[in-house]
């Protein structure tokens, strides 16, 4: 674990723009940046950031493969690595934007196919200024606290929480790797008030016997987190304390406090400020594409793939592909991504339905449902879990609670579901190890 102080990370941030520019990289050039929770990373992206120089976050674990085709196909003017860091702890200084100018060029999982980068483009003044504003209501930092990340800081919710905290004055404890002994520790001994966490953390942590005396501000996304779990968190936080929201890559879309989805269980929240929800084509039970109309400063595109960017956008909304619903109140409800819709005998079937339900038997710790090809239904309901439930029993439970359609067909134990290190399940992954 190391410590990112605001006022060092504010020197070391101006060191890096001063470096970056004798690299002869301008404003709209393209950093490279490979490494895991280095603890020059954050101060070298806002150094980037706050002179409009767009680092491109690449994660160390890839293949080199893949870096490369990364690399290549952002155009990078530079790449840094762990074996090239510059030394930031003396030389010269660049002044700076007041706010980060840019979005970090992040490519998205591959949960879907080939990664794409989404790319923001640099900022007005005005806009960055508005950008962070943005941020901070989400994060909600304050002066002088301690916020906990122990996500890879390559990926976006990490990256933006840390330099939001930063800018408001606070601390950032940063893990180069989750250990939920260590990050129980840390939050008993350091007066830890705010973290962003995945559902897969947030079950390690309660499964440790984690309390959280001091927490106020602790968010969650990444994947769907089921009721169990998320009543266990509760319990464990706080209603006041826990906030879920809903994002990809691309761009926000809802946040939800606990008081929230306690009213309305299974409810990711409602369009977060400057913002509005729709569903696209909705079905019999309401359930269609989600659409959200973006604030100016959060617009996008794909990289270099106008037809991707243009089947995205309508007017100023875009979607993800993502499926769910929304209630008379505008609060949306997840049903999983268009790719994952199992279509079994002519019926829909959504994942998170299922997987919710599954959820239910004690003896079941994690589940994932997925379709395989099925010569008489097209595709049949399947499921992977983890846990000691026996697969007939698992089989027995769903179909007293779920038509016979949405029933998994066959019941796979696992050691582990397959995830991205933002903790999305990868389904097809699922799929082929049992097809």
């Amino acid at each position: 674990m190391f410590v990112l102080l605001p006022d060092v990370a504010e020197q070391e941030a101006r060191r890096a723009a001063s470096w970056i520019s004798s690299r002869g990289l301008r404003s709209g050039d393209r950093l490279g940046v490979i490494a895991g929770n280095h603890p020059g990373y954050v101060p070298l992206t806002l150094g980037a950031l706050r002179s409009g120089v767009v680092p491109v976050p690449i994660n160390v674990h890839l293949s080199s493969v893949e870096r490369a085709r990364i690399v290549a196909d952002a155009d990078c003017a530079l790449v840094v690595d762990e074996s090239s860091w510059p030394d930031l702890s003396s030389g010269a200084t660049s002044e700076l934007a007041p706010h980060p100018l840019a979005r970090p060029m992040h490519y998205t999982s591959g949960t879907t196919g080939l990664a794409k980068g989404v790319w923001s483009g640099v900022l007005s003044e005005d806009e960055a200024a508005a950008l962070s504003a943005d941020e901070s209501e989400l994060w909600d930092p304050r002066p002088g606290e301690i916020y906990l990340m122990c996500s890879p800081l390559h990926h976006s919710a990490p990256h933006r929480i840390t330099i939001s905290a930063l800018a408001a004055g606070a601390r950032v404890l940063v893990f180069e790797h989750f250990d939920a002994v260590e990050v129980t520790k840390a939050f008993r001994d350091e007066g830890v008030s705010g973290a962003f966490l995945v559902p897969t953390h947030l079950r390690r942590l309660l499964n440790e016997g984690f309390k959280a005396p001091a927490a106020r501000r602790i968010l969650h996304a990444g994947e769907a987190c089921p009721e169990p779990l998320k009543r266990r968190a509760i319990g464990a936080f706080g209603a006041d304390n826990l906030w879920e929201f809903y994002g990809s890559t691309e761009g926000q879309f809802t946040l939800c406090s606990s008081s929230e989805w306690l009213e309305r269980p299974g409810t990711i929240g409602r369009a977060r400020t400057g913002r509005r929800l729709t569903v696209d084509d909705p079905d019999e039970n309401g359930v269609g594409t989600i659409w959200v109309e973006a604030p100016s400063f959060a617009r996008w595109e794909y990289w270099r793939d106008p037809e991707k960017t243009a089947s995205s956008w309508r007017g100023p909304s875009f979607t993800v592909g993502d499926i769910g619903q929304l209630d008379a109140d505008g609060y949306l409800y997840l049903e999983g991504r268009r790719e994952d819709l199992i279509i079994s005998g002519g019926v829909n079937v959504y994942p998170a339905e299922v997987e919710r339900v599954l959820a239910e038997h004690p003896d079941v710790i994690e589940a994932a449902v997925f379709g395989v090809p099925d010569d008489e239904w097209g595709q049949r309901v399947c499921a992977a879990i983890t846990g000691s439930a026996e697969p007939d029993a698992v089989r027995a439970f769903a179909k007293d609670r779920l038509p016979g359609s949405h029933a998994p067909k066959e019941v796979f134990v696992v050691d582990e579901l397959p995830r991205t290190q933002t903790g999305k399940i990868r389904r097809s992954e699922l799929a082929s190890r049992t097809a």
